[in-house]
């Protein structure tokens, strides 16, 4: 039972919560050890807190997704680990997990809390409701943002926050792209809601989602106060590697039929791994040289 919850979990989507490290990052405290501390207590509570998202997801959808090819696998849908004992466990999960964002700081508790809040209300309602359903999981990327922000006690960039909400509802669309894509006819949509879009729409909200992500980087690193707040304007030379990213991601989504699980994209596609190692070498360099 316990391996079961374990894979309920969903461990490979934990990289999702490294958006916290973000202000850690930029805030230009990489070398404080207290801080440090602070944003790995805050990755690793997320993470549980996540998980609990997913173990209620599996309870409300367990239904849908018996009949989904590859949903039906999940052991919640497959019957391997029962619906009461899913919820037992994402209801410990998530009420540890707040505790312990509450004691480390009230802030951060605050933001976790309203983070659990909004996957509830995604995973029974929000889900279902067309362009909204996208939003809401932008929003838990800029929640998960803000968190980290709070939990090290150091304010976060608005440029970062909407840098972090558009590049999010890039990666969103793109899911939602491949899984409508993989549906074919429709008989076997992953969620009710893909039958409200169409692959053009889809395309056409990517590109949007994808250029503002881009010019709102741009702008963020030339902007006066991130120079004046980083002490360099150098950062600039890092968005040729954030367009190369999205490019590639791009590529992926739609020669290889990629992008139905991003999380998978940013760990195995080399090209991808290579654009985010180079990234983060340099942003070292540019702000702790």
């Amino acid at each position: 039972m316990l391996k079961q919850v374990v894979i309920s979990m969903r461990p490979g989507q934990w990289v999702k919560n490294v958006v916290i490290f973000a202000a850690l990052v930029f805030s230009q405290n990489l070398l404080d050890p207290a801080m440090v501390v602070g944003a790995f207590l805050a990755f690793g509570l997320f993470c549980l807190l996540s998980s609990a998202g997913y173990l209620m997801n599996d309870v409300a959808d367990r239904r849908r997704d018996a009949g989904h090819p590859v949903k039906r696998n999940r052991p919640v849908a497959g019957g391997r680990l029962g619906a009461g004992t899913a919820a037992a466990a994402a209801s410990v999960l998530g009420a540890g997990s707040i505790a312990g964002a509450w004691l480390l700081s009230p802030a951060f508790g605050a933001t976790a809390l309203g983070y659990a809040a909004l996957m509830a209300a995604y995973s029974f309602y929000l889900k279902r409701v067309v362009i909204i359903d996208v939003f809401a999981i932008a929003a838990g990327f800029v929640l998960r943002a803000a968190a980290g922000a709070e939990a090290i006690g150091v304010p976060i960039s608005d440029w970062l926050l909407v840098c972090v909400i558009l590049l999010s509802l890039f990666l969103a669309l793109a899911k939602r792209r491949q899984e409508l894509a993989a549906a074919g006819d429709g008989e076997n949509l992953a969620r009710p809601v893909l039958g409200q879009y169409s692959e053009k729409l889809l395309d056409q909200m990517i590109a949007v989602a994808a250029a503002a992500a881009v010019v709102c980087y741009g702008l963020y690193t030339l902007w006066p106060e991130t120079v004046a707040r980083l002490g360099t304007s150098d950062l600039k030379y890092t968005v040729p590697l954030a367009v190369f990213g999205i490019f590639r991601y791009l590529f992926l989504v739609y020669r290889r039929q990629g992008g139905e699980q991003p999380e998978r994209a940013l760990l195995t596609d080399p090209w991808i791994l290579g654009d985010i190692l180079v990234y983060g070498a340099l942003v070292w360099y540019l702000l702790y040289r």
